[in-house]
């Protein structure tokens, strides 16, 4: 039987570059490979966190800002887009001054963002292969679950791993290191409730924000997200539970920025969101709230849009993606123009100005004409909200995915970097390019 010892091997742990056309540090941080990261430690592991995207420029006063870039060469198959193609993050030579100051690790964690992102995976895993020869590469995060066969075939990485389940990467990476997570002297993460070990946001020195969540996967099934793939069945925490974690950062660590990683923050809100703002307020705890993810707008009322800004909610984000009535019942059906238009009346009433109030608008969706965004941006400006443009990501493993694999030019089932959004890859003649940027201007001048 293995018994848990402090000599337990090293476990290096790696957010890698993006590589895109452009990006920015709207609280990212590799959330997943931190909560791998507080289980392995919770057993006694050592693990040390190498973050490329721990870096940023131009840090604005809620901790998001640009991110450093240099510009590199686009990868074959985008040759044809006439953008300068960038790697976002700290630069490589950093990246091996970092490495070089790490004791050599045993097994080498590896997460993925978005799909297209992959070759800034590709090239961590390149330099990580031939520096530490001998050390088992993991591979796991968005990019290795949603395309898995290509990530085995290119990533490099010795072991893909492609679960939902941190026990699961908990296992992978203790056989990897030559150990046997099978005996009772290790502690599994809790699969029944949504009270699991923090994540490791300790591994950043002063960070400028924290990402929490308050649950695990989304109640809803969007046919353009993979929230439910990614993430299994929703599971909630204890309110509680997450305002002691708040509280913590925030009192104790001087933490002044919170960004909430749901993707259904506010569903059931007497259970969830109301206690914690109420007992937030109650505490006194003095804190920037950011909501990143689109908030349900179905929920808010009087009191709630009263708490959240009571509470400390400084960036409001509302999942609206279109006002259309057909297609609102075709991407979910869990919006309604009179449900938007009495929740955003609540948020100004409750003290949020127009510009305050955010609201993703969706382009670019399967068959979807230019007419029906222009009427969407309108009705949000209608209604004394902000409109955002989103361009549509063709998602694997989700209903619009395969229509959009009918639609696109692009072989989008191939190629994963035909997914970005940022090459609008579902463009046809009733939704152009330049039709897009159109509307990209005129909300600028707004």
């Amino acid at each position: 039987m293995f018994h848990v010892k402090h000599s337990l091997p090293h476990i290096l742990l790696i957010n890698p570059w993006i590589t895109d056309f452009a990006a920015y540090n709207f609280w990212i941080k590799p959330f997943g490979l931190l909560s791998i990261g507080s289980l392995l430690r919770r057993n006694g592991f050592r693990i040390t966190l190498l973050d490329c995207l721990d870096s940023t420029i131009k840090t604005k006063s809620y901790g998001d800002g640009k991110l450093p870039k240099v510009k590199i060469h686009k990868p074959p198959a985008l040759k044809g887009i006439p953008r300068h193609f960038s790697q976002y993050g700290i630069s490589e030579s950093e990246f091996l001054d970092r490495l070089a100051c790490i004791e050599r690790p045993d097994v080498v964690a590896i997460t993925s963002g978005m799909t297209y992102w992959y070759p800034g995976v590709i090239t961590v895993i390149d330099i990580i292969n031939k520096l530490y020869k001998n050390a088992p590469v993991v591979l796991g995060g968005i990019y290795a679950t949603l395309c898995y066969d290509h990530a085995i075939k290119y990533s490099g990485a010795d072991y893909v791993f492609n679960g939902r389940d941190e026990n699961e990467a908990l296992r992978a990476i203790s056989n990897l290191a030559g150990l046997e997570a099978g005996s009772s002297d290790f502690r599994y993460s809790q699969s029944t409730d949504g009270n699991k070990p923090h994540p490791a946001f300790d591994l950043y020195t002063h960070p400028d924000y924290v990402c929490i969540s308050t649950s695990r996967g989304c109640p809803f099934k969007c046919p353009y997200c993979a929230a439910s793939f990614l993430s299994g069945s929703f599971v909630r925490r204890d309110p509680l539970d997450a305002v002691e974690e708040i509280e913590y950062w925030a009192m104790q660590q001087g933490v002044r920025n919170i960004a909430f990683y749901d993707d259904a923050l506010l569903v059931n809100p007497e259970a969830s969101i109301i206690p914690m703002l109420k007992e937030i307020i109650r505490r006194r705890i003095s804190i920037n709230l950011h909501a990143p993810n689109g908030l349900h707008t179905g929920e808010i009322d009087g009191e709630l849009a009263d708490l959240m800004h009571k509470g400390g909610f400084k960036t409001v984000r509302l999942g609206f993606e279109t006002s259309d009535e057909a297609m609102q019942i075709e991407t979910g059906g869990k919006v309604d123009n009179r449900a938007f238009e009495r929740a955003v009346r609540h948020l100004n009433r409750a003290g949020y100005s127009a510009q305050e109030i955010g609201v993703y608008i969706l382009a670019g969706l399967p068959g979807q004409r230019v007419e029906e965004v222009e009427e969407s941006i309108a009705f949000v400006m209608g209604t004394g909200a902000r409109p955002i443009l989103t361009e549509y990501s063709p998602i694997p493993h989700t209903q619009f995915f395969e229509k959009a694999k009918h639609f696109s030019k692009l072989d989008i089932g191939k190629e994963p970097l035909y997914h970005n959004n940022s090459i609008f890859p579902c463009q046809w003649e009733g939704f152009t390019w330049e039709d897009l940027r159109r509307l990209k201007e005129n909300l600028q001048t707004r």
